[in-house]
């Protein structure tokens, strides 16, 4: 027989109660967890999609708040730098515009003074030269460098290698440099045909007829600037004329078509590539002035 059958009626019941009672808050306890595991507030609850779209939408407004202060900086960066590049090409044609007009003031008298050069050498007397001959063959043979326009054009070079042109937002800025820059070249072209015209045709004439003493005295007397030199003694009237060198071979014909063609050459180019030039850069100082707001 068990020990158990041996045990008294009331031991037995008692024992049962106790075991009851032990295991009860095991009981509870092992629900409690249960009950938890299941709580939406637990921390491996699985998410519903509202908490997924809004973790989205926030994570979306983050990125696109950056990208939105990225490109308002870029913006601002390419703002400044085209402020920047319009003020220094401003400069650069304001600059331009003011010699141009100088020289093309200078290129005029230098018309004036090969229209009667081309007239003298058909009839005039060639031994005893008058004082006007002399003043207006200085001016139409012997200057070059005053009456030669050469454009400034490090900022346009700049805003074309560098691809900076692309700051310039206005289509008409964009265009108008462009034009700009082709008419420089064709200015260019125009420069090198008169300056190998001079170099063939006046400085040979020169070589052959020019009276060195007449020129060295004349030149020693100051030590200004050829032009500003050549103002003075037109003004105050020179007293040394000028003497050709063998007069006796002179060709009329030639010194006078040659005149005529330099004279045709001057002109021209003034009235072209020239005008062009001095067109296309008000138009741009007018349109970066609208732009940028330039005085």
């Amino acid at each position: 027989m068990s020990e158990e059958n041996n045990m008294p009626p009331e031991a037995t019941e008692s024992s049962v109660e106790n075991i009851i009672e032990i295991e009860q808050p095991q009981i509870e306890k092992e629900m409690e967890v249960h009950h938890h595991a299941h709580d939406p507030a637990a921390p491996h609850h699985k998410k519903n999609w509202k908490s997924y779209f809004w973790e989205f939408l926030m994570l979306f407004l983050a990125v696109f708040c950056g990208f939105l202060a990225e490109y308002q900086l870029e913006h601002k960066i390419e703002r400044d730098r085209a402020k920047e590049l319009s003020v220094s090409f401003y400069n650069e044609l304001k600059n331009d515009s003011a010699a141009l007009k100088t020289i093309e003031n200078f290129r005029m008298r230098k018309y004036t003074a090969l229209k009667y050069l081309q007239s003298y050498f058909q009839d005039s007397s060639l031994i005893n030269c008058s004082n006007t001959f002399t003043i207006e063959l200085l001016y139409g043979y012997y200057t070059f460098s005053p009456s030669f326009f050469e454009p400034g054009d490090a900022i346009l070079e700049q805003l074309k290698n560098s691809g900076s042109l692309r700051y310039f937002k206005s289509m008409e800025l964009q265009k108008l440099t462009g034009d700009l820059s082709i008419a420089i070249a064709n200015l260019r072209k125009r420069n090198a045909f008169e300056e190998v015209f001079y170099r063939e045709n006046i400085w040979p004439f020169l070589v052959q007829y020019n009276d060195t003493k007449w020129y060295e005295s004349i030149v020693a007397r100051s030590n200004e600037f050829f032009v500003t030199f050549l103002k003075e003694y037109e003004r105050t009237g020179g007293d040394v004329q000028f003497h050709f060198d063998k007069p006796e071979i002179f060709d009329r014909k030639k010194a006078t078509n040659t005149t005529s063609i330099y004279k045709i050459i001057l002109k021209g180019t003034g009235d072209s590539q020239y005008q062009i030039y001095s067109s296309l850069n008000s138009k741009l100082q007018e349109a970066l002035r609208k732009e940028y707001h330039l005085q």
